[in-house]
């Protein structure tokens, strides 16, 4: 097994070179996916056979290699997933990174000794979320982009499990990724690796039906970069940094492991951390940087574009007929990239002229003419943002392959059998070869040796040093060097290619089995809405604390949101998010399941009641209760949202304090209005229109014992005829 170091580098592969170019950079370990089950269902990916390369590869080269398997998964799917589980475990990698709750119980039980990850998108941001996956079993878990470093800190001080963060890259808007806007807006599910970037789209923000802001990109964040603060990091002793980019070019891939490579490095050797090719990386991709709510930084968006901004360079100081002259701040060469913002236009530079003299290259301070037929404004701010010279040099890097330095021993005495050893600091490999003998005509010399020895060809392997212990007037012909060296680079390979411990074993669980019931539930905002309801016979009222003390209800219920990090009740309350499992708990629909599993898991643990995910149709909501019922031949007690305004986001961001507004709306291209409100500093927002299910009775016949209503902001006496209980 390949041992870790201090601190980790783990980059991102989103195809084999990328894996490549992150490993010639420097990383400790790369996360990948495959064609299944992955998060990022639009990046390369690797198939089955890429797979096995990649670990390898990456094996050989003593890189950690972690797949993710991390989207939720359907019941109709469950044995196709343990069955590429089963494939990726005997394939040895190292790691799984995964979110549903069903199948990390479903693979801890079955697969022992197979390490898992919990994802980001498991929503883990408490020390309590940190503690159940600790006690489960798993080896790591990737914290929320959101969770403070004090919190980390505190964590990490109270807990023995791997902390992985994140340090560089894209952010989501929503807290830990839990984002249903996607799936709601267009049917692609980012629990299900499709998102569609609902939040890189245009809004309007409205209040008292007036459009207030001016920028239209609300929610596109800026990039993640810790570069400067890594040191900080390192001193509070996480294991693992990480590189967002499985969607990123090679070159970015390989810029951002190298900076943070180096500068691991240095705060390590030195404690100093140097930020000089930062830029290089922003030439590559930005949209602006944040160092995140790690830092706690409040605002963490770039209104004004949702893609890549460049690097400004200079500005438009005239324009004449098919030409426009530009005043440069930095260089400029052929075959760049530029784009004029106020215009938004942008294009290939393929001539420029400097005193009307044709040039391949200009430096700050030039003043340039480029063909452009397009009308520009003059003062516009020039970007560039491709940088020619700057991608063929990282290519021309990768290419060169990163190379494994290992030293070796000849020993060529007459008379005994000749001998290399060749160890590489951890793995030591010995051959012995034929007996060697004296020479008649022609003495191989130790120049010779050492040069045949040190042709490693397309080996990832070089000969730092060969100690040659040799008598003289020795013969060696070259196909024995050849294969002596071949063999022990072949051995030396098997002990790096390190095989795991295969164990399988029976999935076995303890359920209690529920009674058959037909309940009606509901969930309510304000003491307006219980007035009128408390009439109906409704088996619990849950509300949030803001209400609970005001109401005398035996039926109520509170409901804890699903950020949380401050439990006033730990028993008979509604949760949303891990951190609050407890025996005799309800959960809410955030925990995202979506089969079978899921639920056995959540009862063994204690909950009385399961509220199933927004994402399931019906057809599946069945063959969840089937499966249920066959495999374990007990009845699950779940919980059916029918009508509500889903809860699409909830995010650390918070529009209404930015604008200092409440009860904002955003408004999409369409015309739609969601509702954005603020709970406990936190914005939610819902969706424009409620989910409303017909023909309840349906849902008690297939198994489910509680039907739930949702209200935000409805009045109840328009939506009474809803109510049927």
């Amino acid at each position: 097994m390949i041992i870790l170091k201090k601190v980790e580098l783990l980059s991102p592969a989103g195809n084999m070179e990328c894996l490549k170019a992150a490993i010639a950079a420097g990383c400790d370990a790369v996360y990948l996916g495959g064609k299944m089950f992955g998060a990022r269902a639009f990046s390369n990916n690797f198939n089955d056979e890429e797979l096995i390369e990649a670990i390898k590869y990456a094996h050989i080269y003593g890189v950690r290699v972690y797949v993710t398997v991390n989207t939720i998964i359907y019941e109709h799917e469950v044995d196709r997933f343990m069955k590429y589980v089963d494939f990726l475990y005997k394939n040895n990698v190292d790691a799984l990174i995964i979110q549903d709750i069903g199948m990390m119980d479903l693979i801890r039980k079955t697969y022992p000794n197979l390490e898992l990850h919990a994802s980001t998108q498991m929503h883990i941001h408490n020390i309590e979320g940190v503690k159940l996956v600790e006690k489960l079993g798993l080896k790591r878990v990737v914290l929320a982009r959101e969770t403070n470093i004090e919190t980390i800190k505190y964590i990490k001080e109270n807990t023995n499990i791997d902390l992985e963060i994140f340090v560089q890259g894209a952010l989501c808007i929503s807290y830990s990724g839990q984002c249903l806007m996607s799936a709601l807006i267009g049917n692609r599910s980012g629990n299900r690796g499709s998102c569609a970037g609902s939040c890189r789209q245009k809004y309007n923000l409205i209040v008292d039906n007036k459009k207030v802001n001016e920028e239209e990109y609300l929610l596109s964040t800026k990039d993640l970069c810790a570069l400067e603060d890594i040191g900080k990091l390192i001193d509070l002793g996480f294991l693992s940094f990480k590189i967002e980019g499985r969607m990123k070019s090679k070159e970015y891939v390989y810029m951002a492991t190298k900076i943070y490579r180096e500068a691991i490095d240095s705060y390590l050797e030195n404690k100093t951390v140097n930020l000089k090719d930062l830029d290089k990386l922003k030439l590559l991709f930005n949209r602006k940087y944040t160092k995140g709510f790690l830092f706690n930084e409040e605002n963490i968006t770039n209104s004004y574009r949702p893609n890549h901004l460049g690097v400004e360079i200079g500005k438009v100081i005239k324009k004449s007929n098919n030409m426009i002259t530009i005043k440069l701040t930095n260089d400029l060469s052929i075959n760049d990239g530029i784009r004029i913002v106020e215009d938004d236009y942008g294009f290939i530079i393929t001539k420029m002229f400097k005193n009307k003299n044709k040039i391949n290259k200009a430096h700050k301070n030039d003043i340039i003419d480029i063909p452009c037929n397009n009308k520009i404004t003059i003062n516009s701010k020039v970007v560039k943002t491709t940088d020619y010279n700057l991608i063929k040099e990282i290519d021309e890097l990768i290419l060169k392959n990163k190379k494994i330095f290992i030293s070796g021993k000849l020993i060529a005495k007459i008379g005994l059998p000749l001998t290399l050893e060749i160890t590489d600091s951890k793995n030591v490999v010995k051959v012995e070869g034929n007996i060697v003998e004296k020479s008649i005509n022609s003495p191989i010399s130790k120049t010779r040796i050492n040069e045949q020895i040190s042709k490693l060809g397309h080996t990832p392997y070089k000969i730092d040093k060969l100690d040659i212990i040799s008598d003289d007037n020795i013969f060696i012909s070259i196909k024995e060097l050849n294969d002596l060296k071949n063999n022990c680079i072949n051995l030396l390979n098997e002990k790096r290619l390190y095989k795991n411990d295969y164990i399988k074993q029976e999935y076995k669980i303890d359920l209690k089995d529920y009674p058959q019931e037909k309940n009606y539930n509901i969930y309510i905002s304000n003491i307006e809405q219980y007035n009128k309801i408390k009439k109906y016979d409704f088996k619990y009222i849950y509300v949030d604390d803001t209400l609970y003390d005001k109401i005398d209800d035996k039926r109520k219920i509170l409901k804890l949101e699903r950020v949380n990090s401050n439990y006033k009740n730990n028993n008979n309350v509604l949760i949303g998010e891990l951190g609050g499992i407890n025996e005799n708990v309800y959960t809410d629909w955030s925990l995202n399941v979506v089969n079978s599993y899921s639920v056995a898991f959540l009862h063994n643990l204690g909950v009385n009641q399961i509220c199933l995910s927004y994402e399931l149709t019906d057809t599946q909501i069945n063959n969840l209760i089937n499966a249920y019922y066959q495999r374990y031949n007990k009845k699950p007690n779940l919980e059916l949202i029918v009508y509500g305004k889903q809860e699409a986001m909830i995010s650390k961001f918070n529009l209404n304090k930015l604008y200092n507004v409440k009860n904002s709306y955003l408004q999409d291209r369409f015309n739609n209005l969601y509702p954005i409100r603020e709970v406990n500093g936190l914005m939610k927002i819902y969706n424009y229109k409620p989910l409303d299910l017909k023909d309840k009775e349906k849902y008690f016949d297939m198994g489910i014992n509680n039907i739930r209503y949702n209200l935000l902001d409805e009045d109840v006496d328009k939506i009474i005829g809803r109510l049927t209980i």
